[in-house]
């Protein structure tokens, strides 16, 4: 298997493996626990958010643990709704949004917020005028994703950070396919909210954080769950000890490797575009420069993604955001960029990681080669 989609999820790393199985099956106790058992065990999570802290340059005290970012960006997006209602009723955020965002944003209107859902550029980037104009005085937060799942766009998170500061609002982003990949400092770039997954870098399903700042402002959120108050109250449950001494792990061997993967991915994928876009009635959707160094989305002009992925039988790509997959539509964030429903349908996303090889790429070119040449009998 020739796997090209590691936006939608990255095997584990061996040496994160390694690093949660003792908690799997020997420390097993709850960290909640007030015994000596329980308390090693509260130990060494102490240190592994330590850790998780460090790496996006925050206190530990800001890190809460959850289940993935959805559950993250739920915490955060509703727990701000419900605390600063007093405020305003207004919530700003950008269409192109993964679903985690739009849905919730969504279930907030019906409970009477406000939502303004900003319109993107061709190119995937957002303009900072319209945002600037967007925010009124009742606007109580902003959320804008760090860099997007399909098109691997980088939004100007610190300059979008100071404009919504400046119109007294807080800001929040979806950083799940930043972190792991590019430095991302809160501190540096003005973050009051930030979400992420540990099985986006290298770590498994079931384990993700939400940064909630606390340092210089306190950011006050309504408790979603409720029963035992763990995580400051805001996220009860038993912790998942071997998931967070995993996501630490992945933390430590991102910030050791980052530079090393970049060089190695990014030479990758732009060969891989390069082969690709040779092919007739091909183009690249969204930004060439202001994007991650891992993604591509290619549109196959005249084609049926599905019928690419479905032939590729020992290949795998995407079409689109995986937590969208199950509903045959075109991509909401590619028809946000103005592409028709075709074009949108004919568009693969080609997402490249740490374990992906020149052979990787060559087959993936020589198969795509045949599937949309007019002579071929796939096509």
């Amino acid at each position: 298997m020739s796997y090209l989609d590691y936006n939608s999820t990255t095997p584990i790393d061996p040496r994160v493996l390694d690093a949660m199985l003792p908690y799997l099956k020997d420390n097993f106790g709850n960290s909640s626990s007030t015994h000596h058992f329980g308390q090693i065990i509260n130990k060494r999570v102490k240190q592994a958010r330590s850790q998780i802290a460090h790496f996006i340059n925050s206190e530990s005290s800001e890190i809460i643990f959850t289940s993935g970012a959805t559950e993250a960006i739920n915490i955060a997006l509703k727990g701000i709704a419900e605390s600063y209602n007093n405020k305003g009723n207004h919530i700003i955020t950008v269409s192109t949004e993964h679903k985690a965002v739009l849905d919730t944003c969504k279930d907030l209107e019906r409970k009477g917020f406000e939502v303004t859902f900003l319109p993107i550029k061709e190119n995937g980037l957002l303009c900072l005028d319209f945002l600037e104009e967007s925010i009124r005085t009742d606007t109580i937060l902003v959320s804008v994703m760090f860099v997007n799942n399909e098109t691997g766009v980088i939004q100007p998170i610190k300059k979008i950070a100071e404009i919504v500061h400046e119109k007294g609002a807080l800001f929040m982003t979806d950083a799940t396919q930043a972190l792991g990949k590019i430095e991302v400092d809160v501190q540096e770039l003005g973050i009051d909210l930030l979400c992420f997954s540990g099985h986006k870098m290298y770590a498994p399903k079931g384990i993700g954080a939400l940064f909630v700042r606390r340092s210089d402002k306190t950011v006050n959120l309504t408790p979603q769950t409720h029963g035992g108050g763990h995580e400051i109250g805001l996220r009860s449950g038993t912790l998942n000890v071997p998931g967070i001494i995993a996501l630490a792990k992945a933390c430590e061997i991102s910030s050791q490797e980052m530079t090393e993967n970049r060089a190695l991915v990014s030479e990758l994928r732009d060969t891989l575009e390069y082969e690709l876009l040779k092919i007739g009635q091909t183009s690249l959707n969204g930004d060439l420069t202001k994007r991650i160094y891992n993604t591509t989305n290619i549109c196959f002009k005249g084609k049926d993604a599905n019928v690419l992925i479905g032939r590729m039988k020992t290949i795998a790509v995407s079409n689109g955001s995986a937590c969208s997959s199950a509903v045959f539509e075109p991509s909401h964030v590619l028809k946000s960029m103005g592409l028709s429903d075709d074009d949108a349908l004919a568009s693969l996303r080609f997402s490249l990681g740490k374990y992906n090889t020149i052979e990787d790429v060559k087959l993936v070119v020589e198969t795509i080669k045949k599937l949309t040449e007019p002579q071929s009998k796939y096509a």
